[in-house]
């Protein structure tokens, strides 16, 4: 292949130091903390949550199905690329990913956090460590830092700092302390992301839930995805794409193969059922143009992405890895890839595994080798 292959959605694993030494020292008392709990492995306990979170899935990339377990893996057992950048490069490598866009992974549930304020504090610090943990190999160590959203003009002030750090790329929260996305409120702050050339992503899991799961546990893998289209229906329904055309937003690890029937239902609401159920504004395109336009989706083995490329922007599709999570397709990536790939013609192929990511984050391709 004559092209690196760029994973668009990869995340590190939070080590003991990375809240605690970076956190403003106020806050320093009330920090998440790793700590092993004896028989049962790792967790970070995390003030003002009441179940910490075990480790075991978060570096359990390249395990058989068999041997994924929550509980009962120590610190020391889990991938450690996830927190030793010069690490990580043999973990890419082996993999045959030349550079990552890297997410967190307890940073995730702490967008789930009630207290906005203490997730501000914990989001500071995560964009220190991780800037520092990027800056050992810069070219394929992407890093997109975290904003609480505690207000919109605080947003923007997020925006600069992440910028001002060299970070690629924001996560946002899925629920702002202030309104919600398609409020105008927003509208400064959508423009600094355009000016700053900042892509703002929304991953699965950093929505609270509304409702519990019902029926079996299993079935709340197949929901997790939901949180990330309720959000992009809101932006394109509310006239955000409409006011702000040039915003890149980012579906994260949320699958792809839906997209053609999620574009389907929504040109079908606003042909049908737009006078008796308002859109947000006046649009002056159909909801599925929007989407083809402002929205990427990131995915890793969804191979009915992969066979619906021609029903989508195929130039808004990203290819990712997730490692070192459970779901991750590392280490037999580039296996996957010829197989799900096989029938992708060479410029969907090569916009999918590398050209629209690097263009989407200022990827330079020469400094990849």
């Amino acid at each position: 292949m004559d092209y690196p292959i760029i994973s668009a959605d990869s995340h590190i694993t939070e080590p003991a130091n990375c809240y605690i030494d970076y956190i403003d020292p106020k806050w320093r008392d009330k920090a998440p903390q790793l700590r092993e709990v004896e028989g049962k492995g790792a967790f970070f306990f995390i003030d003002g949550m009441s179940r910490p979170i075990a480790m075991g899935l978060i570096a359990a990339a390249g395990r058989p199905p068999e041997d994924l377990r929550m509980t009962g893996t120590s610190f020391a057992e889990l991938h450690r690329g996830g927190w030793d950048p010069n690490a990580r490069m043999a973990d890419q490598d082996r993999d045959g990913v030349a550079a990552e866009v890297i997410y967190p992974s307890v940073g995730m549930m702490l967008c789930n956090h009630k207290d906005f304020d203490y997730k501000k504090a914990c989001f500071d610090a995560y964009n220190r460590w991780l800037t520092e943990f990027c800056s050992a190999h810069p070219a394929r160590l992407l890093g997109c830092g975290q904003t609480a959203m505690r207000s919109p003009e605080e947003g923007i002030s997020d925006l600069e700092s992440i910028h001002a750090l060299g970070l690629r790329g924001v996560m946002m929260p899925g629920n702002p302390a202030v309104e919600d996305y398609d409020s105008v409120v927003y509208d400064r702050f959508w423009e600094k992301a355009i000016e700053l050339g900042l892509p703002l992503s929304f991953h699965i899991l950093t929505t609270r839930e509304s409702s519990p799961v019902r029926g079996p546990r299993m079935n709340g893998f197949l929901t997790i995805i939901r949180g990330c289209q309720d959000i992009i229906g809101t932006l394109i329904l509310g006239g955000v794409f409409e006011r702000h055309p040039e915003l890149k937003v980012v579906c994260v690890e949320a699958d792809a193969g839906w997209v053609p029937h999620y574009m389907y239902r929504m040109d079908h609401a606003y042909k049908r059922h737009r006078y008796w159920l308002k859109a947000g504004q006046e649009l002056s395109m159909l909801p599925s143009e929007y989407f083809s336009r402002n929205v990427y989706t990131t995915f890793q083995d969804d191979w009915s992405a992969f066979r619906s490329v021609d029903q989508m922007n195929w130039r808004r599709l990203l290819w990712a890895n997730d490692f070192p999570h459970s779901d991750s397709t590392w280490p037999w990536s580039q296996e996957m890839l010829a197989e799900h790939t096989a029938k992708l013609r060479a410029e969907q192929k090569r916009a999918i595994l590398c050209d629209s990511v690097a263009e989407l984050y200022r990827i330079d391709l020469a400094t990849l080798g």
